[in-house]
């Protein structure tokens, strides 16, 4: 990884930072900057990839710090007041991190947004918010917006990064400059920075995704924040010389909270992706030691696992033995009475005779230095923590609702359950309430929503936050049952959570997406989104043309599918098997609106944009 010039940096032995070490005086996220800066100024705090360069640039903690209070400076000159919604809208890298730091550096809020939203959600948030600072990437953004219709009232000031040209002056009421320039812009040095933000004061309104329908602003104070990371410092045991691959949008709380913030306490230097499709080859070139993701991403590698080793049934036999191999190894580590202490010296045996056929190359895709990858922001399939974990990747999985700030329980190395969500983080209380609903209390739960006192009060039992997820507790870990609101009930009155039919089918190399659905109906049913090649491939051994549209409600397709599903969903109940599928090979993306930002479904989007196909299925 290529750095930038600079004086030498007596980087010092790699500390892990120590339980407790966030103490009582660090309240805001502002100190908690400026102690890291101070404890370790020469230490990589971010990276990225420069184009220019055309290589990979390091910014220090110190560097991170000074541009953090210039752009202060900058931000003080507006004379916005204080606890003004400043809306960013940009992709990762050092300078959104810098911003959202140096916003809160002066006491006024953060509105992230998800810089591949489309344009009606990212309007509706503005004006919902009352922005009244807008940082966004591309003129074509702004253009988008403001081709919606007047801009809400409140915005005073538009800064547009990248062609701002197309669209710099006056725009009635508001202005729109270059955000290069503003930055360039005069700064009185040496001038003491405004007042910072207070502990009960707004850390970010968070807009949840909106899974089923307009989404709400969480409100979070910096003592929620920093409640939850301090409890993930000691919970995760970061150490200075990790390296994050960061990926998921700093819009959502998972990655700002355990991929943002956790870094600065920990002193760890987070590395930017460029994009979801180079990811592999960022992963290869940062070679994190930390990575932050949603299961999406591990589903993925192990349905590209499967269909490499499909074809040979060796190879198959040899994924099974490693796997098999290295769970029981790990159940050990768990103290599990359960594991036969005479198949030791096997799995030892299988293990170095295995690991460099199956193991080394899973690891391998993560850069070969992964010691811990995080998973949450939706449900892990058990079977895929058990293949990462028995190749030697571990595998933690979290829960945790935006709500929450956003972690609420967690697994962690050498305490590591995945069948669960693991155990509450330090400070945070659990109950089980009416229809099996957890609920949580802590200082790290929210203030409320934004302008909507009704839901707030809904959000809340006898002040305990209602998290709408059915789970239990058993010694001390959480196991989730489903989603209260979208477990489906058939005709015959049969439950099934929809979340387990569709890991089930995506486990299919053929199955990109699975929506599942029948809630009142006969049967389940699913629209099943095709991955392209492998739909080809398919077609083609039923004699279909893969290129015609009329493949994939033809009847041969159908039956092979409704085959196929049957064999994936072997395990749940047969009232949760589904029977009949819609096939379609147009993606499900966050542009079209049909997967949120962590990439979970949209099912009230996904079940409008298929209903006219869903009520032809139950006719067929």
């Amino acid at each position: 990884m290529r750095t930038d010039g600079g004086a030498s940096r007596p980087r010092g032995a790699p500390r892990q930072l120590p339980a407790g070490a966030l103490s009582a005086n660090l309240r805001t996220l502002p100190e908690l900057l400026a102690w890291r800066a101070a404890q370790t100024p020469w230490r990589p705090a971010y990276s990225e990839f420069d184009e220019a360069r055309d290589g990979w640039r390091e910014f220090t903690w110190r560097e991170t710090d000074d541009t953090v209070r210039r752009i202060a400076r900058l931000l003080a000159s507006l004379c916005l007041p204080d606890g003004a919604r400043v809306a960013l809208l940009l992709p990762n890298c050092h300078l959104a991190a810098c911003l959202d730091l140096a916003v809160l550096a002066v006491a006024l809020v953060p509105v992230p947004l998800h810089a591949l939203d489309n344009p009606q959600s990212i309007a509706y948030i503005l004006q919902d918010a009352d922005a009244e600072l807008l940082v966004v990437d591309s003129a074509a953004q702004w253009q988008a917006i403001r081709a919606l219709g007047p801009p809400p009232a409140s915005l005073r000031l538009v800064l547009v990064r990248r062609d701002p040209a197309a669209v710099a002056g006056r725009d009635g009421r508001l202005t729109v400059v270059a955000l290069d320039a503003w930055l360039a812009g005069p700064v009185a040095q040496g001038s003491a920075l405004p007042r910072g933000p207070d502990e009960h004061d707004l850390a970010a309104i968070v807009y949840t995704s909106g899974t089923t329908g307009r989404p709400k602003g969480v409100m979070l104070t910096h003592a929620n924040v920093m409640a939850n990371v301090r409890a993930c410092t000691e919970r995760f045991q970061a150490r200075e010389d990790d390296v994050f691959l960061s990926f998921l949008p700093l819009s959502h709380t998972f990655e700002r909270t355990a991929g943002f913030y956790l870094p600065i306490a920990a002193g760890s230097c987070v590395a930017y992706a460029r994009s979801i499709p180079l990811l592999p080859e960022d992963l290869l070139r940062t070679r994190p030691t930390i990575l932050v993701s949603v299961p999406r991403v591990y589903e993925k590698v192990q349905a590209q696992i499967e269909a490499t080793i499909a074809g040979s049934w060796v190879a198959r036999l040899a994924l099974r033995c490693a796997v098999a191999a290295g769970w029981r190894r790990h159940l050990r580590v768990m103290k599990q009475s359960v594991v036969a202490e005479w198949l030791r010296p096997l799995d030892a045996l299988c293990t170095r005779l295995l690991d460099a056929r199956v193991g080394a190359p899973l690891r391998a895709r993560f850069g070969g230095r992964l010691r811990v990858a995080v998973s949450g922001g939706a449900a892990l399939a058990p079977e895929i923590a058990r293949t990462f974990i028995g190749l030697g990747l571990e595998i933690v999985q979290g829960y945790g609702m935006t709500e929450a700030a956003p972690v609420v329980t967690a697994n962690a190395p050498g305490d590591n359950d995945p069948a669960t969500v693991g155990r509450a983080l330090g400070g945070v209380e659990l109950r089980i309430g009416p229809a099996h609903e957890l609920q949580v209390r802590g200082p790290n739960v929210m203030l409320g929503y934004w302008k909507r006192p009704e839901d707030t009060a809904a959000a809340f039992a006898d002040g305990w936050l209602r998290t709408g997820d059915q789970a239990a507790i058993e010694d001390g870990r959480v196991r989730i049952l489903g989603r209260i609101k979208e477990i489906i009930v058939t005709a015959t009155g049969e439950k099934i959570a929809p979340v387990d039919v569709e890991q089930a089918l995506t486990r299919d190399p053929l199955f990109e997406q699975a929506f599942a659905f029948g809630d009142g109906r006969p049967f389940i049913g699913c629209v099943l989104q095709l991955q392209a090649q492998a739909w080809a491939e398919f077609a083609a051994g039923l004699g279909l043309d893969p290129a015609a549209s009329a493949s994939l409600s033809a009847p041969a397709a159908l039956r092979a599918v409704e085959a196929r599903m049957t064999r994936r969903t072997a395990s749940l109940p047969r009232h949760g098997q589904p029977r009949r599928a819609i096939l379609t090979l147009a993606p499900w993306t966050t542009d079209n609106g049909l997967l949120t930002p962590t990439l979970k479904l949209k099912r009230r989007n996904l079940q409008v944009r298929f209903g006219s196909e869903i009520e032809q299925l139950y006719d067929r």
